[in-house]
């Protein structure tokens, strides 16, 4: 009993000391201090909530003042939603303050842009947070981006439950069901006019083409991506750009929080997944950033050409029995590898980057990944690999060996490395013994540089450019490799350098 006592004191004493309104105060003055003059909230798409933004409001008198009203300009008709000293609400009335004190408001938003008359692609919302009236009154300005976007999603159901795709069936025999739809024909082309949200898994039919246009931008609502159907097609088409920091041609993929703070939060969606059978996939001038699995290949041909994949919080490109011709693609920054291939295939990469320094916790598995392998609770599975070629590339990373050749000799396994820099160091000779880790071998082996560093100009930021002079990837690659133009649009040289940038000189800290 002294101990619930004991709590019910404790309880009193931090309700007093937050909520009592038993003291005397004075009148405010006109004198808060704020700890900003104009709260930004970042950009949001029409309809989806923004994140929660604080305001701290000071009294830095030697008194207790009450504040008659804080209140929106707008008031009840805003959409902004205010939480003033932990109560929710758009009007307040007799706000205190102790001395030397301070309280915070806390404020979100979510506006709907169709409620425009002219209906803008954009619209610059604004309110005002309105302290005290008459010649006492402060104010702070609250302003925030909203896009209008095309939303694409899932039916939802009279019984609360929504429309959903068939991936097929368990090893128990249960179907596999997913929030999902497939899109209609209307909706298969993605223009760079507005930005398109999808909510669940859209999926393209099969004998239908997903054409993404140059510069569109396309968002995934968490648990959300594409699924490309047997006899189903997608291609994103982007575009060289002028700007290489605005992308304005490329096409961009990632997960629908626009804020700053998400804007390289891995796993904010799920996967752009090629079922089986799928045909003639095509990408080009193409970033895909901040998934679980950036691309997941099964048993279907993908090209890629331009591709950047980055910041994925299992693996960048998973690939079962896939056929990829790639060049100048980087792919970096993944929970697990960058590239995992398993259950073989037939690969092709040409002036690729594969890297990874991923810093958002232990990783344990290399940067690239071979296996002619795939292993379940029951049974594990086999298949050639049939060829895995990396034709002046870059393999490099944080770990000391960053690439893996896993071998079931049931099936074949055929891979070469030629003119790439590598990082694998075996200082105990743990795989002396396995030929296919014989860096003299030139079966496997041709003309290829170990452990010595690519200088990337800034890994955090996925800036993957090599430094003139002094990147062990300079002037190591084989001459007549395609492409003659590196990922910046640059000229390659004579020898080229190997990965998907030419050598440059980096600018002054």
């Amino acid at each position: 009993m002294r101990y619930l006592y004991g709590l019910a004191i404790l309880s009193c004493l931090v309700l007093w000391s937050s909520c009592r309104n038993d003291f005397e105060t004075v009148a405010s003055t006109g004198k808060l201090e704020f700890s900003k003059d104009t709260v930004m909230l970042d950009t949001i798409f029409s309809n989806i909530g923004s994140s929660t933004y604080n305001l701290k409001v000071y009294n830095r008198s030697d008194e207790d003042i009450n504040i008659p009203t804080v209140r929106l300009k707008e008031g009840e008709s805003s959409s902004y939603r205010l939480n003033v000293d932990g109560m929710p609400g758009k009007v307040f009335e007799n706000v205190q303050i102790l001395a030397k004190d301070s309280i915070f408001i806390f404020i979100e938003t979510t506006f709907d842009v169709t409620g425009v008359p002219t209906n803008p692609e954009e619209f610059l919302y604004t309110d005002q947070l309105l302290f005290d009236t008459g010649g006492n009154e402060q104010k702070v300005e609250l302003v925030t981006l909203v896009k209008d976007a095309v939303f694409l999603y899932p039916e939802k159901y009279e019984d609360g439950t929504y429309e959903s795709l068939n991936l097929g069936m368990d090893s128990d025999g249960n179907d596999i069901l997913v929030k999902g739809f497939f899109l209609d024909d209307d909706e298969l082309t993605f223009t760079n006019e507005k930005p398109y949200v999808i909510y669940g898994y859209a999926a393209v039919p099969s004998n239908k083409t997903l054409m993404v246009e140059a510069g569109a931008r396309v968002h995934f609502h968490a648990g959300s991506g594409i699924i490309v159907a047997e006899n189903a097609t997608m291609k994103a088409l982007g575009a060289p750009s002028l700007d290489r920091e605005a992308m304005e041609n490329e096409i961009i993929f990632e997960g629908d929080r626009l804020e700053p703070g998400f804007a390289d939060v891995p796993g904010q969606w799920l996967t752009i997944r090629f079922t089986s059978g799928s045909v003639n996939n095509e990408f080009n001038y193409t970033t895909i950033k901040n998934s679980t699995v950036g691309l997941l290949l099964e048993d279907s041909p993908i090209t890629l050409k331009n591709v950047q994949i980055y910041n994925s919080a299992n693996v960048g490109l998973l690939a079962r029995t896939g056929v990829i011709d790639a060049e100048n693609m980087v792919i970096s920054n993944s929970g697990q590898s960058s590239l995992a291939v398993q259950l073989g295939g037939s690969y092709e990469f040409r002036h690729s980057t594969f890297a990874n320094y991923w810093n958002n916790g232990f990783r344990t598995f290399p940067t690239v990944s071979l296996d002619n392998s795939l292993e379940t609770e029951e049974y594990i599975f086999v298949a050639d690999l049939v060829k895995a070629n990396f034709t002046n590339c870059i393999i490099y990373g944080s770990e000391r060996r960053e690439f893996s050749l896993l071998k079931n000799s049931e099936a074949d396994f055929n891979f070469n490395f030629t003119n790439s820099l590598l990082r694998f160091e075996d200082p105990t000779g743990e795989f002396s013994d396995n030929p296919i880790y014989d860096f003299e071998n030139p079966q496997f082996y041709t003309d290829s540089k170990f452990n010595i560093e690519p200088m990337f100009q800034d890994t955090t930021l996925n800036n993957y450019n090599i430094e003139a002079g002094t990147s062990g990837a300079d002037n190591i690659g084989k001459n007549n490799v395609s492409p003659n133009i590196d990922l910046n649009g640059n000229s390659r040289s004579t020898p080229p350098d190997a990965g998907a940038y030419e050598a440059t000189v980096f600018p002054e800290p």
